[in-house]
């Protein structure tokens, strides 16, 4: 029997089935002296059986395994197993992962991109991964995609290519796929253009779109797509794209129910970046119509850029703030977010949120979770808390360092008492020490 030998270099191509054994059964040295045993056939196994391993293997490895037999081999050439494929590109240089070699990716191109419907490209930090990754995008014209992602593993490498470059390559996605479904292309210099050859030849299909951070992308763009995009039901954006115009063409009786929108509210320089008001009929239209819809909205602001937001009721259901944020401003989500499911508060500052933690939980009554980092609640207040939320609180991540003993409630009680209103053991998370 051939084997794939395990010294074989990277750039071995995808073998054929000529270069593979011909799947005679395997022998042993002592086959025959132990009551006529034989060892078993692993060309004899199931094809669809040999298809599920192959699908959770590595692909030098999964290669190097084709060569075992002429059965193999014919399974790895099943469509089945190309329909879902993700691309390694890094540089020895500056990553630690294991890249997918380019020898294997012409391949792959070759034979098998007419069977390629669920496409992700996972690069590292440097242009020249983001490079490959465009190449390899330039070559997809003969198939159909469903799914593609475009995931930058550290800072994002798509931004230091030509704008051209990066447009052509994507371009020729959005031409050649008239099924797309599924487009994450966070962190990329799409512009408004491209999502236009988008619309136009796959605005039947598109139920998911993410493109958080594509500074290139204007409200008027991200507008034509919700236009035109009746079946969208999943989409993350900046803020700044975020418009009344927006809300309301989602809103239209010609557009599916959404069911996750997820804003990006970022402001890298303190004053700099000026922050709209949305107007409160927007967001009443945008739930009267999606009623069930996941509002997530990340925060990463400096204490006086929030003047815009929570002036009114807000729809929100997950709010995380990734900087510092003011009692007010907690107090006022208190008042304006009804719907809030998830809070999670990084830091706060030296002053207690006792009355802020009160007030959201009379207020916010489907509240299921929340973390708390750098803050402080007194121990009295944190359990009156859990007590008017009760078992609902299905995630309470909550700081040691946050919960100040006071007269009533020491943080050896704290635990006791909080796990009787929870209905299950509770601890407090701590820092760990080493």
């Amino acid at each position: 029997m051939k084997r794939g030998r395990k010294n074989s270099k990277a750039s071995d191509h995808l073998p054929d089935e000529e270069n593979t054994a011909d799947g005679k059964k395997l022998k042993t040295a002592d086959e025959g002296s132990a009551g006529g045993l034989q060892s078993p056939d692993w060309g004899d196994l199931i094809p669809d059986i040999v298809l599920q391993v192959f699908q959770y293997l590595p692909l030098l490895d999964r290669a190097h395994a084709s060569q075992v037999c002429r059965r193999w081999n014919q399974v790895f050439h099943m469509p089945e197993l190309w329909r879902c494929f993700e691309f390694e590109l890094n540089q020895p240089a500056t990553s630690y992962l294991k890249a997918t070699h380019p020898e294997l990716i012409k391949q792959i191109i070759k034979r098998h991109s007419n069977h390629l419907q669920y496409v992700s490209f996972k690069v590292d930090s440097s242009k020249e991964s983001a490079e490959a990754a465009c190449d390899i995008l330039s070559q997809l014209v003969n198939c159909s995609l469903k799914t593609l992602g475009l995931i930058s593993t550290a800072r994002p490498s798509f931004m230091d290519l030509p704008k051209s470059h990066f447009i052509s390559a994507l371009t020729v996605v959005f031409v050649n796929s008239k099924s797309l479904s599924s487009l994450k292309i966070d962190d990329t210099p799409v512009d408004d253009p491209s999502l236009k050859v988008l619309v136009a030849n796959n605005s039947d299909t598109l139920k998911l779109l993410k493109m958080s951070s594509c500074p290139h992308v204007s409200p008027a763009g991200i507008l034509c797509v919700a236009d035109q995009c009746h079946g969208l039901r999943e989409l993350a954006l900046n803020y700044h794209l975020l418009s009344d115009d927006l809300l309301l063409a989602l809103s239209s009786e010609k557009h599916v129910r959404l069911e996750h929108l997820r804003i990006d509210v970022v402001s890298e320089n303190p004053g700099q970046t000026h922050f709209h008001a949305i107007e409160k009929s927007s967001w009443d239209a945008f739930i009267r119509h999606s009623p069930k819809v996941n509002l997530v909205m990340y925060f990463f602001l400096y204490e006086e850029e929030f003047g815009p937001f929570f002036r009114y009721e807000t729809p929100v259901t997950h709010l995380y703030f990734g900087r510092s944020v003011s009692k007010e401003v907690l107090g006022r989500v208190g008042m304006t977010c009804p719907r809030l499911v998830e809070l999670v508060v990084c830091a706060n500052g030296l002053r207690p949120l006792d009355e802020e933690l009160i007030r959201i939980a009379e207020r916010c009554k489907n509240l299921s979770a929340i973390g708390l980092g750098e803050c402080e609640v007194s121990c009295s207040a944190f359990v009156e808390f859990v007590k008017m939320c009760g078992g609902r609180l299905s995630q309470l991540s909550i700081m040691e360092e946050v919960l100040i003993p006071d007269q009533k409630y020491s943080l050896e009680q704290i635990h006791w008492e909080v796990s009787k209103h929870l209905g299950r053991v509770w601890f407090p998370d701590m820092m760990p020490t080493w």
